[in-house]
């Protein structure tokens, strides 16, 4: 069965640096679309960043030039590389798969929490 697994969230001061790995499983990771997602108390999920199958990469305005998304195919492992954190980036981050960027997830991981303060 599908498994997405996140790791890698943690308390840090503001400016600092984390890594969050999504391990996947039961699917054929290379031929599917990935994407992390964040929520903060009281608001709406956001779109973080996403990777196409061809290995195209997204990444919203908000964390752009901070956030970066990179893939390990071998390991079917996604990345999301967060740096120059603000207590604004403060959320649950969430680990997504789909067919198509355009279709959404069909599938969610459990959430690593960031906090930054």
């Amino acid at each position: 069965h599908v498994q997405l697994v996140e790791s890698g969230g943690g308390s840090v001061q503001p400016g600092g640096s984390l890594r969050l790995s999504c391990d996947a499983s039961g699917y054929t990771y290379s031929s599917n679309c990935m994407g992390w997602f964040r929520q903060a108390p009281g608001k709406e999920p956001e779109g973080v960043a996403a990777m196409d199958s061809t290995g195209s990469t997204s990444v919203a305005d908000s964390v752009k030039g901070r956030f970066t998304v990179s893939s390990d195919n071998a390991k079917n492992t996604l990345y999301l590389q967060l740096t120059s954190l603000a207590t604004e980036d403060t959320a649950m981050y969430y680990c997504a798969k789909g067919d198509t960027i355009a279709a959404g997830p069909n599938y969610w991981g459990q959430g690593t929490q960031v906090t930054v303060s």
